[in-house]
């Protein structure tokens, strides 16, 4: 019988830290974000440089209004950044952290989609 991985290990790494309840309200806060898909395609589409929300919009098939929401909750979040330029109105990335986590989680996900089609 294998023998059971200790409660504080990963893949037999031990936690470097004990989070503290404000790393984990903060870490919830960021998993609600990414709760929804259109967030994690926004995020998706953003990784590749600033866009105005016209060009998100090309990315992201929603309304208007929606995607507004939407970036304005990521903003809210600190996890996009904007900039206005005339009447547009730029949003980019500003936490790289959040980006490294959808595509760890992504690409996990991806991965497994595929061996469960093999």
């Amino acid at each position: 019988m294998p023998k059971p991985e200790p409660a504080d290990t990963v893949d037999n790494e031990p936690l470097v830290f004990q989070p503290s309840d404000a790393v984990f309200a903060r870490a919830a806060e960021i998993f609600r974000l990414m709760s929804t898909p259109i967030r994690i395609r926004i995020i998706n589409t953003l990784c590749h440089g600033e866009k105005n929300v016209s060009e998100i919009l090309d990315s992201v098939v929603t309304t208007q209004p929606n995607l507004s929401q939407h970036l304005n909750l990521l903003y809210q979040a600190r996890v996009l950044d904007k900039e206005r330029r005339g009447n547009q109105i730029f949003y980019r990335i500003a936490n790289r952290d959040v980006v490294a986590l959808c595509r760890t989680l992504c690409s996990q996900v991806a991965a497994d989609q595929a061996l469960a089609a093999e």
